[in-house]
Formats: structure tokens, C-alpha cells, sequence
């Protein structure tokens, strides 16, 4: 006989391998339609669990998602209802509201228990039809002040002086009194009173207007209509600024300043300067145009009191231009350095 071959049997066709593997994708699918959420839920509650074992953590604990019903829809919500408004209540009224918290109690304290029988409207406590209450600058008040009440001696000739200022009135309105002048040997050569109304247009100035008298022995006396300032300047300097219309077409102006440095609270050094100004000649009173006369000083004084002061010091007084000439000519000296002792007062 004749041996049979032995044929060998050949490998599984790809083809084959295809449908099978199509075949089982399908019935898995099949089962994930039936239960959509099957695969997932076991899939997450066996990684929650994977990943919480080594925590010590209950599954679950760890997987908080397991058991939550879906969530609805948009459409299935109900509309939120409108806010109503707050409705005003009566314990809301504070117009009904009393602030001392209501009536008081029947056995409260009796208010008028200590005041001894006095009330307010009636006895000696009742304040009557007429205003009680004064305001400060509804007040009247008076003060004068002796700047200068001194003695100087200036070429052996000694001589007095004087320089004083009074008001009476208010805080914005007043009566104002100044008296300057000089006298030796028992007579007042020359002397200028003023009397004027101040009024005040700021915090520290006063306007001033009224009459002025020149006097003096051996001379005719002059009249004039006088209006200016008085007041304390920027860092603390007193300015008095006058100007004058007199008889005959005569004019003047005075100007004054003086400043005060408080060395300690008692020792105080005060400079002074003044100037006088004409506008015309007067040869009977010894005055000649443009500028007549100056004086610089300086005096320092010792506050016993705040109203009593004495002091020393010296000062320079010159005449200038026509005045000079008339007083050369007359025989005396155009100027002169004296020197001062006094005290000054104020009440």
C-alpha cells in the first residue's frame, strides 16, 4: 500500500478571529443598554474603593455619589415667587415712639421731691420778662492805658512827658481818648488830644474816626477832622495810622508803630518809632511841609504787675526839612538824643 501523506493543518484565519471578537463586543453592548448606568456605578464604586482601602476609609463614606437620585431637568424646577414688600407695622411708627420709654411707672420717684418747694416759673427763681443772658460783647467795658508817664533829660535840660489812651463801649463799637504832649519849667509846650469813635472791621483792627486838638504855650491851637487805623499788624507789631484835614486847607499824617520782646516773662524791650507829615507850611506853630519830625526809641521795662511797669531807655528825636530850618533859625537844636525813665500803667 501506498503510505498516506501527512498533511499539516493550517493556522485559524484571521476572518475568523474578526467575527468572533465582533460577536462578544456585541453582547456587551446589548447588556450596557439594558442598565446604561451599571458599568459606571461599578466601575466608580470599585476604584472608590480601590483608592480608599489603604486609608482605612468605608466605601461608603468614600463614594458620597452612590445612591443621589439624578438630577431634574430645568423645565421640571418651579419659578421662584416675587418678594412681597415689608409690610409697615404699627410698632415701626417711630412717630408713636416715646423716648423716654413711656409713661412713668406709678411709683416712680417724685421729681420735685428735692427742690424744695422752688419751680422754675414762679418765687425767687422765676426769670421774669427780662433777658438774663448777656453775651459778652453786649457788655460795656473801660480800660486806659499810660503808655508813657516819664521824666527826660537831653542837653541839661530835663522835661516831662506823657502819652495816654481811654475807651469806653463794646467789643465793635467805642469811645476813644488820646492825650500826647511834653512840658518843662511848668508849662505844656505842645500837647494833641484826640477824640474819636473806633469801630471794628476785623479781628484785631479798629477804625477810627473824630476831632483833634493841638495846644500848647506860646502857640496858637489848631483844629483838625481826623480818620485812621489802630491794630495789631502780623507778627504781633502795634500800628496807629492817622490822617488829618485841618483849617485853611492844612493837612497832616501820623504814623506809629511799636513792638514788644519779651526778654523773660517780666523783662520786656520795646522798640518805638513814630513820623509826622505836613502838607503845607504852618511858621506860627513852627511846622514846615513834607516830612516834619521823627522819633526812634526803645525802653525796657519791668513788670512788677500786668498794670504796673517801670522802665528806662533812650531814644533820638529829629527834626527834618522846612521844620529844621525854623528851628535853627528860631535859636534851638533840630535834634536830639534823650534819654527816659518812667512807668507805665494800665486799668
Amino acid at each position: 500500500m501506498t503510505a498516506m501523506k501527512k498533511i499539516p493543518r493550517s493556522p485559524a484565519r484571521p476572518a475568523t478571529r474578526v467575527v468572533a471578537a465582533v460577536l462578544v463586543l456585541a453582547a456587551m453592548g446589548t447588556a450596557s443598554a439594558q442598565d446604561p448606568h451599571a458599568g459606571h456605578q461599578g466601575h466608580q464604586g470599585q476604584q472608590a474603593q480601590q483608592e480608599h482601602q489603604g486609608h482605612g476609609v468605608p466605601a461608603q463614606i468614600a463614594s458620597p455619589m452612590q445612591g443621589m437620585e439624578p438630577m431634574q431637568p430645568m423645565e421640571a424646577m418651579q419659578p421662584m415667587e416675587p418678594m412681597q414688600p415689608m409690610q409697615q407695622s404699627g410698632a415701626m411708627d417711630h412717630g408713636d415712639m416715646e423716648v423716654q420709654g413711656g409713661s412713668a411707672p406709678p411709683d416712680a420717684r417724685d421729681p420735685h421731691a428735692y427742690s424744695g418747694g422752688y419751680q422754675l416759673g414762679t418765687g425767687k427763681y422765676a426769670l421774669g420778662d427780662k433777658r438774663q443772658l448777656v453775651m459778652a460783647d453786649e457788655h460795656l467795658f473801660a480800660s486806659v492805658l499810660v503808655d508813657r508817664l516819664e521824666w527826660a533829660h537831653a542837653s541839661g535840660e530835663n522835661a516831662a512827658a506823657y502819652e495816654v489812651q481811654a475807651w469806653f463801649g463794646n467789643s465793635y463799637d467805642k469811645l476813644v481818648l488820646k492825650a500826647e504832649g511834653e512840658a518843662a519849667k511848668g508849662k505844656v509846650h505842645d500837647a494833641r488830644t484826640e477824640l474819636l469813635w473806633g469801630h471794628a472791621v476785623a479781628s484785631y483792627w479798629d477804625t477810627q474816626l473824630g476831632l483833634r486838638n493841638d495846644a500848647g504855650s506860646g502857640r496858637p491851637a489848631r483844629n483838625w477832622l481826623a480818620f485812621g487805623i489802630q491794630g495789631l499788624a502780623p507778627y504781633w507789631f502795634e500800628v496807629d495810622a492817622t490822617a488829618y484835614v485841618g483849617t485853611s486847607g492844612r493837612t497832616a499824617l501820623r504814623l506809629a508803630a511799636e513792638y514788644e520782646l519779651l526778654l523773660t516773662q517780666r523783662l520786656i524791650l520795646q522798640p518805638r518809632i513814630e513820623a509826622s507829615l505836613y502838607g503845607k507850611n504852618d511858621p506860627e506853630t513852627g511846622i514846615g511841609s513834607g516830612l516834619s519830625s521823627g522819633t526812634v526809641g526803645v525802653r525796657l521795662r519791668y513788670e512788677i504787675s500786668r498794670q504796673f511797669a517801670p522802665y528806662v531807655g533812650v531814644e533820638r528825636y529829629q527834626a527834618f526839612g522846612n521844620t529844621a530850618d525854623m528851628i535853627r533859625t528860631s535859636g534851638g537844636r533840630a535834634g536830639e538824643t534823650r534819654f527816659v525813665a518812667g512807668v507805665r500803667m494800665w486799668f
